[in-house]
């Protein structure tokens, strides 16, 4: 990305921006996504700066967890906790790279299995698939959803 700066700052700026706005969702959604990021910072031996390969997978899994409850409160018929956990992810997935299709990952599952010439050997051949889709999808699409495709299509 060159001078544009890491995702962390890019965050950090739009934060500055939606304090200035008065923006209170905003806000506290990315105050969240900063704690997240912080706490890993810190979580090891030593502290150190995320890449922002780190960064996209703890955006990932925050954006994952907030669906997750706002399906769970919708089951609960808690609608207004659904539409904050459901207006959080959105924020979040803001600063993800732009997410695949379900036709663009099964393009994708499609070309892995070519490539590892791992037609007609089934199941035994989903850990060879999986690690030629892994960075490719990684931070784009949910892993689960990349080993549906990889099963659907093995199987």
């Amino acid at each position: 990305m060159g001078h544009m700066g890491t995702l962390k700052d890019r965050l950090r700026t739009d934060l500055t921006s939606a304090m200035k706005a008065r923006d209170k969702d905003r806000v506290g959604t990315l105050r969240m996504v900063m704690a997240s990021i912080s706490e890993a910072e810190v979580a090891g031996d030593e502290a150190k700066e995320l890449t922002d390969e780190e960064i996209t997978a703890i955006l990932t899994r925050e954006a994952k967890k907030r669906r997750e409850a706002a399906t769970a409160f919708a089951d609960g018929g808690r609608t207004e906790q659904a539409e904050k956990e459901t207006a959080e992810a959105a924020v979040i997935t803001e600063y993800l790279p732009e997410q695949l299709s379900a036709e663009e990952i099964s393009a994708l599952v499609t070309k892995a299995i070519d490539q590892s010439g791992a037609a007609g050997e089934g199941m035994r051949a989903m850990g060879k698939v999986m690690g030629i889709l892994t960075p490719q999808t990684k931070g784009r699409a949910d892993g689960g959803a990349v080993a549906a495709e990889v099963r659907k299509q093995l199987a």
